[in-house]
């Protein structure tokens, strides 16, 4: 039997890597986390990423294995399908995925050939790189027709999206978004992949947390196949899910093994079967509640103050503002705002006039900060920090002051799945 002394901690084996973790629970301690696309998963389901799991190779689906000893893992992922199948009402699901991207590249593999015409939301409008974005993979294999936003509104221009898949009748048409904080109308999407035949892909990585939470309509009556990540609001590990019609599922499943990937990462499966079941109950409905409320209020304050807001507001668990007229750029403005702790990301706006890695607009969230408790007072006293800082990026006493005040803030709320 393996003691101490034969199998030594973390600590022991690589004391810099155990220092950076620990550095990393304090930043994540410590900040206020407005990145959209970031959360806190629960102890449970940090504890089961970090199980014996992850010790063993399971090439193939429950049932059909191509290693022997898959006992315990059969069980383990049918329970990660089953629960997720449950949560979204969906009639097949595969959660081996890796992640979103290549949940997303295996819906290509399984419809479309290379060449084909594909359309989704351009990246400038909010889309995803995933949805045949120039610079990935979908946009060199596939001829890529990008949709976007009205100009004075910036709200998907379904009109556009009419249009351009009549004349160039695409084999898949995405619905979904990385950067958009309004809601997806699936039904017009359904009638418009129905006038041309396409394939209707819903990509919910940012709100399937909200879907599940009920405060997002589902595009699984609508759509042939939806993908999603499973952290952001849906709490759970890196990971990705693909939930689909019956008819589609032997071509999804062959797609991701043994088409883009060989053995699941078993321990992140049972990081989603927990999650899973946390997000099946009442306290994550209101989480998911709060998260939206959050997310209003701290829209609503900021406008207050003077930010010019994409779309005018959300109604979701994002924001986009411009910080244009506020005297600075988005990246000065982001980088700012981390050192004050106040962590979001820099991100283009539509028809932005700015370059990419140095764009007008800031991207933040609601997530993690709600899964710490945190109401609408708190998102009052955000939204006064934000303003302070970017009113000031460059003074540096007055970062610091709000950084202490932040760190104040933070260890009233204690952070999910962080014990120090």
């Amino acid at each position: 039997m393996a003691t101490q002394e034969h199998d030594p901690a973390l600590a022991t084996v690589d004391p810099e890597i155990a220092r950076l973790i620990y550095e990393e629970n304090v930043r994540e301690r410590d900040t206020i986390r407005l990145i959209p696309s970031e959360n806190y998963a629960s102890r449970a389901v940090l504890e089961a990423c970090g199980s014996v799991l992850a010790n063993k190779y399971s090439e193939g689906y429950p049932r059909k294995r191509y290693y022997e000893g898959q006992e315990v893992i059969d069980q383990v992922e049918e329970l990660a399908r089953q629960r997720v199948q449950a949560l979204f009402g969906a009639e097949h699901v595969n959660v081996q995925p890796y992640s979103g991207s290549p949940a997303n590249l295996a819906v290509y593999l399984a419809f479309c050939k290379p060449g084909d015409t594909i359309m989704g939301l351009g990246l400038p409008s909010g889309g995803h790189l995933t949805h045949g974005h120039s610079v990935s993979i979908t946009g060199l294999f596939f001829k890529s027709v990008p949709y976007g936003v009205h100009k004075d509104t910036h709200r998907i221009d379904m009109d556009e999206v009419r249009s351009l898949a009549k004349e160039h009748r695409p084999r898949l048409l995405w619905a979904g978004t990385t950067a958009y904080p309004r809601q997806l109308d699936w039904a017009a999407f359904r009638s418009i992949a129905d006038e041309v035949g396409a394939i209707l892909a819903a990509d919910i990585a940012h709100i399937s947390g909200l879907v599940v939470g009920g405060v997002h309509p589902s595009p699984i009556p609508f759509a042939d196949v939806v993908t999603s990540t499973t952290h952001k609001t849906f709490r759970g590990p890196r990971g990705g899910m693909i939930l689909c019609k019956k008819e589609h599922a032997n071509a999804l499943d062959r797609a991701v093994f043994p088409g883009l990937q060989g053995g699941p990462h078993n321990h992140a499966t049972a990081g989603i079967a927990v999650a899973a079941r946390e997000a099946s109950t009442e306290a994550f409905k209101a989480y998911a509640r709060q998260v939206v409320d959050n997310a209003r209020v701290l829209a609503e304050a900021l406008a207050s103050r003077g930010f010019r807001l994409i779309t005018g507001g959300t109604d979701n668990h994002l924001i986009l503002f411009d910080v244009t007229d506020k005297g600075t750029t988005g990246k000065i403005a982001a980088q700012a705002m981390a050192r004050a702790g106040l962590v979001g990301n820099y991100n283009s706006i539509p028809f932005d006039p700015r370059k990419p890695f140095d764009p007008s607009g800031v991207r933040i969230g609601t997530p993690a900060i709600t899964s710490r408790g945190m109401g609408p007072s708190e998102m009052e006293k955000i939204a006064t920090w934000i303003d302070q800082v970017v009113a000031a990026p460059g003074d540096e006493d007055c970062i610091r002051r709000i950084a202490t005040e932040v760190t104040e803030l933070c260890r009233g709320f204690p952070a999910p799945g962080i014990l120090i």
